[in-house]
């Protein structure tokens, strides 16, 4: 059985009937207010009415108010398939991503930079994950929680700040709060991507110890520490090579992925980022039935073309009157 949309616009469907009985016409003197009572107004001739044309008219209107409250009828249900990963995302903002040491395209890039082009495009290949975003500098704060809509956590990302969330790392801040995040979740699906350059020096937990949690939850942690090895930078006699990434604490980030099962990966340039979403990418995914829909599918045009060929089939005995007329 076909449903509507809006059925209110029902309550339309007496209008006609009502306009004709209440709004009568003027008479043909009163609405000339004509100065001389002998002229004569000679009315055009009309032509003739029937109870079929006006019935015929009468039908097309319930066909167009039919069409106006969108008949839908609703197909069977139809499962959604999700992948059943939940990809927590937390993403360094400290003073120091704002360095540009990061290839990409032959070109040098701020680090962060560099993490939004690899990491955006990461983003749009979650189709059917829920996806949540995590910054973090001296403060970690959750941006976007977990959702299926991959465009705002894209979009969040891209309007973050380097520095904004204050210029140290709170790594272990930023775990504690993906984990918390991810604790409804199904154990097999919680999954952790950390990224950042830099050395925990802020925040009220250790990173080992949110390591520990995470274990304890069933949170798998992927660590990238993103920076290159070498940059030459000038100097008083000309130039010399120093390492950006002096400050990256690779011990760190390696213990906390292999103690929850996850795996570390460096990221000297943008190839390599790339690489190690990639690598994470490949994670297999639980197989998860969505909540279940029913497609809708709108019936409007058939009432609507039906009211068009009626109207126009009751407009052909005027057309052809006037017509001889001529």
């Amino acid at each position: 059985m076909p449903e509507f949309a809006w059925p209110w616009m029902f309550l339309v469907l007496p209008l006609p009937f009502l306009v004709r009985r209440f709004w009568r016409a003027a008479a043909p003197s009163q609405a000339l207010n004509l100065p001389h009572p002998g002229l004569v107004l000679v009315q055009a001739d009309r032509p003739p009415a029937s109870r079929g044309m006006a019935l015929l008219y009468a039908l097309a209107w319930c066909c167009l108010v039919v069409a106006a409250a969108r008949p839908q009828t609703l197909g069977p249900p139809e499962p959604q398939a999700r992948s059943g990963r939940a990809t927590m995302l937390a993403v360094d903002l400290s003073g120091s991503m704002s360095r540009e040491d990061m290839l990409l395209a032959g070109q040098l890039v701020s680090r962060f930079a560099a993490v939004e082009a690899i990491a955006g495009d990461f983003i749009n290949r979650r189709a059917g994950d829920e996806v949540g975003l995590i910054l973090f500098g001296s403060q970690a704060y959750l941006v976007t929680p977990l959702t299926y809509d991959l465009d705002a956590v894209r979009a969040q990302l891209e309007g973050s700040v380097v520095g904004l969330p204050g210029t140290e790392t709170a790594i272990g801040d930023a775990l504690a709060v993906a984990v918390k995040r991810l604790a409804a979740m199904p154990e097999q699906a919680r999954v952790v991507v950390l990224l950042t350059d830099g050395v925990n020096n802020a925040g009220s937990i250790a990173p080992l110890e949110a390591a520990k949690a995470a274990k304890a939850a069933g949170v798998r942690i992927y660590t990238i520490g993103i920076g290159a090895t070498q940059l030459r930078v000038p100097d008083f006699f000309g130039s010399r090579v120093v390492n950006p990434s002096a400050d990256l604490d690779v011990g760190m980030l390696t213990d906390i992925a292999n103690q929850t099962g996850g795996r570390f990966f460096r990221a000297t340039d943008a190839n390599e980022l790339a690489q190690a979403y990639r690598a994470i990418d490949a994670l297999e995914p639980v197989p998860q039935s969505g909540q279940p829909l029913r497609p809708r599918y709108e019936l409007f045009r058939w009432p609507l073309l039906a009211g068009l060929l009626i109207m126009a089939l009751a407009a052909l005995p005027r057309i052809g009157w006037r017509s001889a007329r001529a």
